[in-house]
């Protein structure tokens, strides 16, 4: 494809703010009509360290990071040093007139901003910075006014006024320079409405969509922000957000609450999930729903806390002991982020069973350009028993053909809801009869036979029989699809298969698929090919070529074509 779109990419420490300058230009580039995906890189630190804000924008839609950069905003000398190799050809760095630019500078274009004379203050830099931008590339000071009023209202109208007076006078700067560096295209004329979020954002409002009531977690990056962003919507949502003590206890309470008739989720990262083993196990006893989101990041032990990876497929597949169904989604979009949390818990509720969303910090921070959901096509979710028809014969775990007994929720009625922990007879009654040990397993694993009809095909771009077939799952979406585009520019034949879910597998929805291709190659963020294993454990089907990353950073197109240099 013809890549018409510009990065933008903002550098410095944790603590300049790099963040609040990338996130009011996406908003503002996405309403006047932009397309946008960002990347965030940051370090495990509250100050200092290095982090960047990367915005890929343009006219035709982006769905992938890119490694060249054609602004580098530097909020220090060390960004101009580290990211002046991505630069493209023409490309511009903006940076103070201050740095010490002499060796890492030679030879690019910089313009050189007076940043204290327009900040006396330090706090005001990355607003400089912003106003610089806007007067290259968004051209309407008016709408980052007007963000900036809305995000620090509640500051006080001194430090709005402030902030507004150091953007306007950068804007202003800008313009006389005339230096003309933006490279935009014309905004289209209707952009029609938008929102701007990140994986994380859209899957607690997907969450509060499906009815969640019940959130319990322990803060860990990158999953907090799931949380949060429930947090902020509870008191209008009537959701009862709680940290609890430690991930068990934050695991437990979402148990206790689905028990109760509450519709619960549990989002954390790959550290704090090992934590809940155990609970996931009893949901997985007492037949209850529940949704666990997994935020992934590179491992083992703390790893790379703040950096991204699909290195826990396997943690989630096979978590907890003994044997029970689930299922595990796996969003390639912002956008999917919202349909896979509420279809989550559409399985958890139809099928009893814990049910799991991986996500990773790429997509967790990557804040994208998306349609308003339309909340009308969402479906109705099962709802509890509150009364049996026969109260004084009821049984929680009633034995089904389907594996799905009636889930009467204590309280409601005459009936008595008992569950427990050990294994148990049908009216939930301890027992170690091990022909109702055969029955009761058998009963839970058929629900698996639910849940195997239910499952949501991989989705396929291209034609049939492709000479290269790239089969991915969760966040690499993007990156494969723009990978294809380029390879079917240079005349070699491309698919996509992407997999939103990876469990459970079901071989007729996508083995025609595999086995028409004349090149089948999985790209994973992982170092040791974790779904390519699965298929293979599942199928029989072996893939002879991996694309495998794992240094931390999100796959890009360009990532996935140099990997196929080799096999191809």
């Amino acid at each position: 494809m013809s890549d018409s779109s510009i990065v933008i990419l903002v550098g410095g420490e944790a603590g300049q703010g790099l963040v609040t300058i990338g996130q009011f230009m996406a908003k503002a580039l996405i309403r006047v009509g932009y397309e946008v995906v960002v990347s965030q890189d940051y370090q495990s630190r509250i100050r200092g360290g290095h982090n960047t804000f990367a915005i890929r924008t343009g006219l035709d839609p982006v769905h992938a990071p890119s490694e060249k950069v054609d602004i580098l905003v530097a909020l220090n000398a060390e960004t101009v040093a580290l990211h002046k190799h991505q630069l493209t050809p023409g490309g511009i760095v903006l940076a103070d007139e201050a740095f010490d630019l002499a060796a890492s500078g030679a030879g690019l274009n910089i313009l050189r901003i007076p940043f204290k004379k327009i900040a006396p203050k330090a706090i005001h830099e990355n607003v400089v910075a912003l106003g610089v931008l806007a007067s290259a590339l968004c051209k309407d000071i008016g709408l980052l006014e007007e963000l900036l009023r809305q995000s620090f209202a509640k500051k006080g109208q001194e430090v709005v006024d402030q902030n507004l007076a150091v953007l306007r006078q950068a804007y202003d700067w800008m313009a006389s320079q005339n230096h003309g560096f933006g490279c935009m295209p014309p905004a289209p004329e209707m952009p029609g409405e938008r929102l701007m979020l990140n994986g994380n954002e859209a899957i607690a409002l997907g969450a509060l969509a499906a009815g969640c009531n019940f959130c319990s977690f322990y803060p860990m990056t990158p999953g907090s922000s799931v949380a949060l962003t429930l947090a902020a919507k509870a008191k209008d949502m009537g959701t009862v957000v709680e940290q609890a003590e430690d991930e068990i206890a934050a695991a437990n309470m979402a148990v206790g609450a689905s028990c109760v008739g509450g519709r619960a989720i549990v989002p954390t990262s790959g550290g704090g999930f090992a934590l809940m083993n155990e609970a996931v196990s009893l949901a997985g006893m007492l037949e209850t729903p529940l949704v666990f989101v997994v935020a992934m990041r590179p491992g083992p032990a703390t790893g790379l806390p703040t950096r991204t990876e699909q290195g826990d497929l396997n943690l989630v597949l096979y978590a907890g002991h003994g044997e029970f169904p689930r299922a595990v989604f796996a969003p390639g979009s912002v956008e999917e982020c919202f349909y896979l949390t509420h279809r989550a818990f559409e399985m958890a509720d139809k099928h009893q069973s814990p049910v799991f969303v991986l996500t990773d910090q790429y997509l967790a921070d990557s804040f994208q350009n998306v349609e308003p959901f339309d909340l009308s096509e969402l479906p109705e979710l099962p709802a509890p028993l509150l009364e049996p028809a026969d109260p004084k014969t009821y049984k929680r775990f009633a034995l089904t053909a389907d594996g799905v007994s009636p889930r009467a929720i204590p309280g409601f009625s005459t009936a008595l809801v008992v569950s427990d922990s050990d294994e148990h007879t049908e009216d939930g009654k301890l027992t170690e009869d091990l022909d109702v040990r055969v029955q009761m397993v058998a009963k839970r694993l058929n629900k698996g036979l639910g849940l195997a009809e239910d499952a949501i095909p991989p989705n396929f771009y291209g034609e049939d029989n492709p000479a290269v077939l790239l089969v991915c799952w969760g966040s690499t979406l993007g990156a494969a699809l723009e990978a294809r585009e380029r390879l079917e520019e240079s005349g070699r034949s491309a698919a996509v298969l992407h997999f939103s879910q990876v469990w459970p597998l079901n071989e007729d929805q996508f083995m025609p698929q595999l086995m028409g291709a004349k090149r089948a190659v999985c790209v994973e963020g992982n170092a040791t090919g974790q779904l390519a294993r699965l298929i293979r454990q599942e199928t029989g089907f072996r893939f002879q070529d991996l694309v495998l990353r794992f240094d931390g950073l999100p796959i890009t197109a360009a990532f996935i074509l140099r990997g196929l240099e080799n096999i191809l």
